[in-house]
């Protein structure tokens, strides 16, 4: 899993696992409850883990480590569909709190000739990073391969060593990338917005 992989884990010090005070009473045999067992008897028995006030910090730890986000560009709409919008804005969010530089890959199966707007659709695009404070980033076209998206955008994050690829959950939904593939073919953590 390409964004489990890149989570940082929790040092033992941080985290402390005790057994419920419910189950200390049962020999280790009893210990194992079924699932059904479990629901009945609800949330009285299990493990409880505890972590220090620091835990919180990983995630954030983790994000300031993003020095190279990727915005892939899927779709044909030369004024950029509502999810591009909103990943292009948070691309330049992130990029901008954390010092990160940006790479925009705009991918589509056909040809430039084939598509009169193209001019329009990268000129939207440079319009809603400025607006996000980038004038500077790099723009790669991967037009007219016939491969898949999916696999367009893991070898761009693997040749450039990203940190974080910024996806609308749009471009899953309008099957231009396959979500199954996402683990498999990239392998920097993708980070998915919502429509």
């Amino acid at each position: 899993m390409a964004f489990a992989s890149s989570l940082l884990p929790a040092p033992v010090s941080r985290v402390r696992a005790s057994i419920a005070p419910e189950l200390a009473a049962f020999p280790p045999a009893r210990m194992c409850v079924s699932l059904k067992a479990a629901r009945r008897r609800g949330s009285r028995h299990g493990v409880r883990a505890e972590v220090n006030e620091s835990g919180s910090t990983l995630a954030v730890d983790a994000l300031s480590q993003v020095k190279h986000v990727l915005l892939p560009v899927t779709d044909r709409n030369p004024y950029l569909s509502e999810g591009t919008r909103q990943a292009a804005a948070t691309t330049a969010s992130l990029a901008k709190k954390y010092g990160a530089n940006i790479t925009v890959v705009v991918i589509d199966d056909k040809p430039k000739e084939s598509f009169p707007e193209h001019d329009t659709q990268m000129s939207s695009i440079r319009w809603h990073l400025s607006e996000g404070g980038f004038t500077e980033f790099g723009l790669m076209e991967r037009l007219g391969e016939g491969r898949k998206p999916t696999a367009i955008i893991g070898e761009v994050a693997d040749e450039l060593e990203l940190d974080l690829v910024v996806l609308s959950m749009e471009a899953i939904h309008s099957k231009h990338v396959d979500g199954n593939l996402l683990a498999e073919f990239i392998p920097c953590p993708v980070l998915l917005l919502p429509l």
